[in-house]
């Protein structure tokens, strides 16, 4: 769509790099982080707050941390001025009654949260799960293609994708949580780290953990994916609170919660790859520790 001006409010690892990507897809883009305008990508301007943003943007593309801080923005979106935007694009993960709510503030909402980590983002292979009207999401479509080049439209109404993001969470919080508790495993009888991932991701034990979380993050010592162990105890404590809600089981998801939630209490804000030291050592002191040690290369396979 020529013209279509796109504000977007969040400038953190993930928001960043999908304001950039609009950036380069050739949209202008107008950018608030209240942290201030530092982070702001090259080629975008900068909007000193929501209110000015709504009145510069057609389009208000969120990545917050937050359900609250997502209806805070969105409430000064709706209700600012003489305001130009129209549609939110919320890429955060807020839950499922958040969304509903969010839909109901006064702008035309598509619920789009995404997986694939920041560095997904750079290279535009993050998928982009979004719900919303059909005539929403018509309206968005450029938008959404300008952030990632996988996306899947996957219900009708907003929550449907934001449980879709809960469920991929969760089920990555445990796969994490599981395998570096198998890694360890298999170190202390002597085993190979990057022996077992080998055989591992060529096995039915195979995850987006053995594929990418351990041989990018956790062998090389990295620990560096960009997502912090304090919003993933979040996500799995939003899916847990979703679940209850919907009359869900979550019997395993509350020993995953548990994990977690230990995690980030006693290392708050680490990287969320930091589970395996954390989960094989004594907590805190643990998560500096040094990735296991390996005499071989692992095959670097891609995640399902």
């Amino acid at each position: 769509m020529k013209g279509l001006v796109v504000g977007f409010v969040g400038l953190g690892n993930m928001g960043g790099a999908l304001a950039a990507n609009l950036v380069r897809a050739g949209f202008e883009v107008v950018a608030y982080d209240a942290a201030g305008p530092d982070r702001t990508p090259l080629g975008a301007r900068w909007a000193p707050g929501p209110a000015e943003l709504a009145r510069a943007a057609d389009v208000a593309v969120l990545s917050l941390p937050d359900g609250t801080v997502c209806e805070e923005v969105v409430r000064d979106l709706a209700t600012a001025r003489d305001r130009r935007v129209t549609h939110v694009v919320d890429t955060s993960t807020v839950g499922v009654s958040a969304a509903r709510r969010l839909a109901l503030a006064g702008l035309a909402y598509v619920d789009a949260p995404v997986s694939g980590g920041a560095a997904g983002a750079r290279r535009r292979t993050l998928m982009v799960m979004y719900a919303g009207t059909d005539e929403h999401c018509a309206y968005v479509e450029p938008v959404l293609a300008g952030l990632s080049d996988r996306r899947r439209r996957v219900g009708d109404r907003p929550g449907q994708a934001q449980a879709l993001k809960l469920a991929n969470n969760f089920l990555s919080a445990t796969a994490l949580a599981a395998t570096s508790e198998a890694v360890a495993f298999g170190t202390a009888a002597g085993l190979d780290p990057a022996v077992m991932l080998e055989v591992l991701n060529a096995s039915s034990g195979r995850s987006g953990a053995t594929a990418d979380k351990f041989p990018d993050e956790v062998l090389t010592g990295r620990y560096a994916s960009g997502f912090s162990n304090t919003l993933m105890a979040k996500d799995v404590r939003l899916y847990l609170r979703e679940a209850a809600g919907l009359g869900g089981a979550a019997v395993v998801a509350g020993v995953t919660e548990s994990v977690w939630e230990a995690f980030a209490a006693a290392d708050p804000g680490a990287d969320f790859t930091r589970i395996y030291p954390f989960t094989t050592g004594a907590g805190a002191a643990a998560s500096a520790a040094e990735p296991p040690s390996s005499t071989s290369s692992t095959s670097r396979t891609t995640s399902g």
